[in-house]
């Protein structure tokens, strides 16, 4: 089959959403990577600051709902550009923050604009890619996280290793892909999908309270949300701490130097973009959740080698496998849940599943410290991730998908056959 080439305004929306996913975890890994250094700065527990990264988790719902109405209501231009620029700002100020307190509350700021990127971008992305490519390209556009992992673990691998700077200098670099993402973002033309639906909308005099009522769409909004906790544990509980636990000298923790890690950061995200854009493009032709289930059964016995090996070349090689099979599963997510998602909502509907499995995902950090405090960091990585890939491959073979759907069209309207 001949691959259909995307358009001008095709590329810029999934650059746009790349970068905006880049820029979120870009930010929000940046706490990960220093909040033993905030910790210090501000005289707190690891584990008082670790609730920094809960606050940002917990308000992204709020912002997937307000920016995702918003965006049903008058298109996914606007409400993202607005979103990029709230959340920069906010950003930007995070450097400037006087005490813990101050912190904290921008951090909330932060998890509402952050909430409100992922599933405008996916949506107007997914609108827009044909419908046979989508899998390659929700591999690439959900590798945007790991790419601003990455890049975030390069900034302050050159900003505090080499350069001996601050942690607020790191802050203050988040305003740059941020700046790059608008500017990208202010030629994408509006979604025709979102266009298209808006008129079939109007004839029919259907009205989103309507598709919201639909029995199968709320019981799959259930089911997503649960799946969705599963993924960011899985997410969170592999990366989160990982940095962490690789530099810890107590708690069993592996006592490598703070560059050796950041090294180790940078190898494993490295695996995170090629199983995203692996295992994404795999989706196209064996199916979203076939995918998923591969990816967590491949998982499994990776988590030995991930969480108790002592030297650094194992450590590497296990947390580098590990992603490749964690990201792999992830790079689905953008093209399923966009494609399980009603016309009518879509804007609405993947991001709210999404974040809201984020918010109940959300304690993942603060209790891996708790239990790396009381049975070391190896037992609190396995215990929290094992079972989680388990629950995933039992979810996922239950539920269904509708890979390679068509946007826009009556089947698109309700999907009210396609899935759990």
């Amino acid at each position: 089959m001949q691959t259909e080439r995307l358009t001008g305004d095709q590329r810029n929306a999934v650059i746009a959403a790349f970068l905006g996913w880049t820029m979120d975890a870009f930010d929000y890994f940046l706490v990960v990577l220093v909040y033993s250094d905030i910790a210090m700065t501000f005289g707190r527990s690891k584990t008082e600051v670790a609730f920094v990264t809960t606050a940002t988790l917990a308000m992204r719902p709020v912002g997937a709902l307000l920016f995702g109405m918003w965006a049903d209501r008058v298109g996914r231009r606007v409400p993202l550009m607005v979103d990029v620029m709230f959340y920069s700002v906010v950003g930007f100020l995070c450097a400037f923050a006087p005490n813990f307190t101050v912190l904290v509350v921008l951090r909330l700021l932060y998890g509402i604009g952050m909430g409100g990127e992922w599933g405008l971008g996916a949506a107007l992305a997914m609108e827009k890619i044909p419908p046979n490519r989508r899998g390659f390209f929700s591999g690439l556009l959900q590798e945007g996280y790991a790419f601003g992992y990455l890049l975030a673990s390069l900034a302050s691998l050159v900003v505090m290793n080499w350069l001996g700077l601050s942690w607020r200098w790191l802050f203050g670099l988040s305003i740059v892909p941020a700046f790059i993402s608008l500017i990208v973002r202010y030629r994408v033309e509006e979604s025709e999908v979102w266009e298209a639906v808006q008129d079939r909308m109007r004839l029919t005099k259907t009205r989103v309270r309507d598709v919201l009522r639909d029995g199968a769409i709320v019981r799959r909004f259930f089911y997503l949300v649960l799946l969705m906790t599963l993924f960011n544990w899985m997410s969170h509980g592999t990366q989160d701490v990982y940095p962490t636990f690789l530099t810890a000298t107590t708690n069993q923790g592996a006592g490598l130097s703070s560059v050796t890690a950041r090294w180790i950061v940078v190898a494993y995200n490295v695996g995170a973009i090629i199983g995203g854009l692996s295992f994404g493009t795999l989706s196209q032709r064996v199916g979203r959740r076939h995918t998923i289930v591969l990816c967590a059964l491949l998982g499994l016995p990776l988590v030995p080698i991930f969480a108790y090996s002592r030297t650094a070349a194992m450590l590497c090689l296990g947390s580098f496998l590990m992603q490749v099979c964690v990201q792999g599963a992830w790079g689905v997510v953008p093209a399923h849940l966009t494609e399980m998602s009603p016309d009518a909502i879509r804007g609405l509907y993947p991001g709210v599943t999404y974040q809201l499995g984020n918010l109940l995902a959300a304690f993942n950090l603060p209790i891996q410290e708790r239990l790396a405090e009381s049975h070391g960091y190896p037992f609190a990585l396995a215990a929290t991730i094992v079972p989680v890939l388990v629950l995933i491959t039992i979810l996922s073979l239950i539920g269904k998908d509708a890979t390679g759907i068509r946007f826009g069209t009556a089947e698109t309207a309700f999907l009210s056959g396609n899935s759990t």
